[in-house]
């Protein structure tokens, strides 16, 4: 539910971002001061509510919007802003619905949102807030300098974490070429990736609001992340009680709140570890992880690998000809896949020693 809302927010927040027509009608209303009510969605619910008016069916650009919203009644869009269907209409919501809101303007947006599920944008005449209301939710937008600061802490906390997320990884992999692993060492890789990916999904939903002035903030964070989504998925395939069923924990894991994540045993337990002492328990690695991190090695030869062999212990101790023998390897590509091993494990003792 809280992946969905926030999937529901990005969307929401990319049609009124910086750049689009839309964001620039609300702006010259806020400069002009008058305030707006704006609907989008033209589905039968919204109909239902609505009263008087007149139709425009006409292209949506923001001197048009801002033009309507001099009028005192709601703007009707269709669901991607495109066009202008109503304006100057009486919106009449069922007014036994809750609202948390004082002002008329808002207290019928949010009922509105809530009555038809469709998008609504309340622009304050006087506190100069805009305020959207989607299925229950409501959010306001904000300034841009105040978004590009809190994108810009974010960024920075997002280091950090990063930082930490590659030194615990890093010991993971000596740990695993020397056969060493216990749970907790796992499962702090476990915590701290998705950490990160949280800090990067709050980033993201930034970076939508602000729109055409969020693309240096994008770069960042495409090349901070990486492919640590990808590598935290490998290593819970690596660990967990079924590596098809990785995904799925995967996506349990996004759905603990901040609590349940500090929770050792709670984590454990979603690998399909339980017991005592469960966190001081001796754990193989299958090898999903650094197969994965050898040049040019397909997902497909890893799953073979791993298939063959069982775990990255077998792998690694494997000879050529044992390689060679696995289908779609080769001669070639198992001395590359040698080679590869073999330096990961001299980077990874070299990092974790020194």
């Amino acid at each position: 539910m809280e992946k969905r809302k926030n999937k529901k927010l990005i969307n929401v927040v990319e049609t009124v971002a910086p750049g689009t027509d839309l964001r620039s009608g609300i702006e010259q209303i806020l400069r002009a001061g008058t305030g707006a009510l704006i609907v989008m969605g033209d589905t039968a619910s919204v109909m239902k509510i609505v009263n008087g008016g007149f139709n425009l069916d006409c292209d949506c650009t923001p001197h048009r919007l801002y033009e309507l919203a001099k009028m005192d009644g709601a703007i009707i869009l269709d669901d991607d802003a495109g066009r202008i269907l109503l304006a100057n209409v009486h919106l009449v919501p069922d007014s036994s619905l809750p609202t948390s809101e004082t002002g008329i303007r808002h207290r019928t947006a949010e009922r509105v949102a809530r009555q038809t599920k469709a998008v609504v944008i309340s622009i304050s005449q006087k506190r100069e807030i805009v305020s959207v209301y989607f299925e229950g939710n409501k959010h306001v937008i904000e300034d841009i300098p105040v978004v590009l600061v809190k994108a810009n802490q974010a960024l920075q906390t997002l280091e950090k974490y990063k930082s930490r997320l590659d030194q615990v990884a890093a010991n993971l992999s000596a740990l695993e070429f020397e056969d060493l692993v216990v749970l907790i060492d796992v499962i702090t890789v476990v915590q701290r990736g998705e950490m990160v990916e949280r800090i990067a999904r709050e980033i993201n939903r930034y970076i939508s609001e602000l729109g055409v002035e969020g693309r240096l903030l994008r770069m960042q964070l495409d090349e901070l992340m990486g492919t640590i989504s990808e590598d935290a998925l490998m290593v819970i395939k690596d660990y967990c009680g079924e590596p098809r069923f990785a995904e799925k924990t995967k996506l349990q894991l996004a759905e603990m709140s901040n609590e349940e994540l500090l929770d050792f045993a709670g984590i454990s337990q979603m690998l399909g570890y339980n017991g005592t002492n469960v966190l001081d328990k001796s754990v193989h690695p299958r090898g999903y992880r650094l197969l994965k991190r050898i040049p040019r090695l397909p997902i497909k030869i890893v799953n073979k690998l791993v298939d063959r062999f069982g775990s990255l212990k077998a792998v690694v101790n494997a000879s050529a000809d044992m390689l060679d023998d696995v289908d779609g390897v080769g001669a070639v590509r198992a001395q590359a896949i040698q080679d590869g091993l073999r330096r990961l494990k001299e980077y990874n003792l070299l990092e974790r020693y020194i």
